[in-house]
């Protein structure tokens, strides 16, 4: 038997070339072009369309942007009508959890196993196979979506039912934008001081406030000026809107993540809206505090500029 796997972008090309060593596997995406080149590279099968699955297919794994694309190809183009009864789906993208739970209901009437099982760690990690992967689903389905999951990621967490997955993920990433955007803010203050961004990165780094934004995308993407870690700022957004719900949902209060949301919507706007990626939001709080947080240009780290000078 073979698995489907749809959606290959930045991080579902390298997540499909790794299972690919491991199982016999078919290749779909928006853009035929891109299916047909990979599957040239690995030497496997590409389709058109869903509309063509083969009858040996029996698991799909997807690596979709959103629940709305989602629901797109397993309800409106009906590739869950086309699995034959016992298929598992393993959704890996960033779906709304209220969505994975319906997905899962449909699914289960049609005798199909359903797991969420989104993924955490970018397209570096996504290229080494040491993804951390949070999944939610019957224990069963789990199990069997284990095999599939082991080659992409370094750990494999169960956290609960359908739709568990999705929303330990949203909640991941919401303390990862929150994290993103006070070192903005504390490094920026920190370069008005006097203080190189550089040595204040390293400062947190070795003491109690450091965190992945610190560690590797300060250093990485922010520092260099590169802003190029792979990931869109109008896809973190999107998770912090799930996140955010899922708060409303138990009328929870989340005031200093409803902020970072604030600054990240803020961002946005002021940088000019889609095509950002989401380290640009350190960019948004250069500019607003009037510093910059190059590495390596001395004395100019700490001065602020003028009206008419552009920030490099």
């Amino acid at each position: 038997m073979s698995t489907l796997f749809v959606g290959l972008g930045r991080m579902g090309a390298p997540m499909a070339r790794r299972h690919a060593d491991r199982f016999d596997t078919v290749l779909l995406d928006a853009d035929p072009a891109v299916a047909a080149a990979l599957a040239d590279e690995l030497g496997c099968r590409a389709l058109p369309t869903s509309a063509e699955l083969p009858g040996d297919v029996d698991t799909v794994v997807l690596m979709l942007p959103d629940s709305r694309v989602v629901e797109a190809v397993l309800l409106t183009d009906g590739l869950l009508d086309r699995l034959p009864s016992g298929a598992l789906v393993i959704d890996m993208g960033s779906s709304e959890p209220a969505s994975t739970q319906r997905l899962a209901a449909e699914a289960r009437a049609r005798g199909t196993g359903y797991v969420d099982a989104p993924v955490s760690g970018g397209v570096a990690r996504a290229v080494t196979g040491e993804l951390s992967i949070m999944v939610g689903g019957d224990p069963a389905d789990v199990e069997r979506a284990r095999p599939h999951l082991e080659p992409l990621g370094g750990s494999v967490t169960v956290v609960g039912a359908a739709g568990a997955g999705h929303a330990a993920k949203a909640l991941n990433n919401l303390l990862s934008a929150t994290n993103l955007a006070a070192a903005a803010e504390v490094l920026t203050v920190a370069a008005g001081f006097g203080i190189a961004p550089e040595v204040m990165v390293e400062v947190l780094n070795t003491s109690t406030g450091r965190s992945q934004a610190t560690e590797v995308k300060y250093p990485k993407h922010v520092l260099t000026g590169s802003y190029d870690s792979g990931f869109a700022m109008d896809l973190m957004i999107k998770d912090l809107g799930i996140a955010r719900s899922l708060a409303a949902a138990q009328q929870a209060s989340i005031p200093v993540t409803d902020a970072a949301y604030a600054a990240a919507l803020g961002a946005r706007e002021a940088l000019g809206g889609a095509g950002l990626d989401h380290t640009e939001i350190a960019r948004h709080y250069e500019s607003v505090n009037r510093t910059s947080l190059r590495s390596g240009t001395g004395d100019r780290q700490a001065r602020p500029t003028t009206d008419d000078e552009e920030i490099p």
